[in-house]
Formats: C-alpha cells, sequence, structure tokens
C-alpha cells in the first residue's frame, strides 16, 4: 500500500497512473500531494503533464507556471512547458521554454527539443 501522507508518493502514484492511461486516477493522487503540501513543484509538474496528455493545454500550463514559479531551477518543468508549447503550435514560447532548461540543464533530449522546432517551423512555413 502506498503511503497517501507522502506527496513523493502520491506523484509516483500518479505516474503509475499515467502509464495506465487513469487520468482521473492520477489527478485525484496529485490533488492530495497539492493538499499535503501546495509548495511541492514535482506535483505541479505532474499535474501539467497530465492535463497535458488530457488535451487541456490552458491547465496544464497553469501547472507548469507554478512548478517553476515555486522553483525557477525546475528544469523538467521548464521542458515539459516547452513541450507543451510546441504542441500548440507557439514555438516561440517553446524555445524560449527549453533555453531555460537548457540553461540550467544540458541534457541532450532538451537540445534536440529545441533544434526540432526549426524543422517544424521550416514545416510550417511551407
Amino acid at each position: 500500500m502506498k503511503d497517501s501522507s507522502n506527496p513523493e508518493s502520491l506523484v509516483t502514484l500518479a505516474c503509475q497512473h499515467c502509464e495506465q492511461e487513469n487520468y482521473g486516477e492520477a489527478m485525484v493522487a496529485l490533488d492530495q500531494a497539492i493538499a499535503i503540501d501546495p509548495h511541492y513543484p514535482p506535483a505541479w509538474n505532474h499535474r501539467g503533464n497530465v492535463f497535458s496528455m488530457m488535451q487541456r493545454y490552458a491547465e496544464a500550463l497553469g501547472a507548469y507556471e507554478r512548478a517553476v514559479t515555486l522553483k525557477p531551477e525546475y528544469h523538467q518543468a521548464w521542458f515539459n512547458r516547452g513541450l507543451l508549447f510546441a504542441e500548440m503550435g507557439a514555438y516561440g514560447n517553446a524555445i524560449e521554454s527549453y533555453g531555460k532548461a537548457i540553461a540550467l540543464e544540458r541534457d541532450p533530449l532538451y537540445l534536440h527539443a529545441k533544434e526540432d522546432i526549426w524543422l517544424k517551423k521550416k514545416l510550417v512555413q511551407v
């Protein structure tokens, strides 16, 4: 049985629900994590991920914004914010978010995602 009094355990549980595409259950676990500690950035970041998977982009963006406001050096949330903007076709905002993620952590995945924007922009302009 998972520890439902620990935000970290609840985020892990939410991720397990997401793997099974049980987004409602994932959101319940994340809401519980946030109720325990509203200043826990991973809960907000993963909440953004769940909203993004549900194509509820405005709510996803709000959750990512909360995560990076709470922890400005949280590179994963900046990256996920960039993925969201890229999905929405807001490429300038995506590049800005990826840039912030890369400035914090030079992860090859982040670098590739940023470079992929240029390809997408060229495809859109054709």
